[in-house]
């Protein structure tokens, strides 16, 4: 396959789509997955389409994104630094797959404030 070299709906979808299809396959991160979103391919279908809308929204500020990351994370029970340190590795394979190496390094970048800013989030809220 060839690296996608833009960011659009297609490309953001296409990443979407591998890094969830690895996270749901993952020790780590698919247990979490399955407790919060389901196994159910119509609740997967609903997830990824605000997942897109978020992405889309932070790479593109289509502004597509309506819902509240922060809040939404701080109530995962269990959701520790670990699971975040996975999703960025898992995230970042990804990235690096699909796109040529400078879009995959902002994916990425962003990503990395993503992770912080809802572990630092998730400290507060939870005291």
């Amino acid at each position: 396959m060839n690296a996608y070299d833009r960011i659009d709906d297609e490309s953001i979808a296409a990443l979407i789509v591998a890094f969830y299809g690895e996270a749901r396959r993952d020790p780590v991160l698919g247990p979490v997955f399955s407790r919060m979103v389901g196994e159910g391919e119509a609740e997967w279908a609903i997830h990824l389409r605000k997942v897109h809308d978020f992405w889309s929204s932070v790479m593109l500020a289509t502004a597509r994104y309506d819902g509240r990351p922060m809040q939404t994370h701080a109530m995962i029970d269990g959701l520790k630094p670990a699971h975040f340190a996975r999703w960025l590795i898992l995230f970042g394979m990804e990235a690096e797959r699909l796109f040529v190496p400078e879009i995959a390094a902002a994916f990425k970048a962003k990503a990395d404030k993503m992770a912080q800013a809802l572990q630092n989030g998730i400290a507060l809220a939870r005291g």
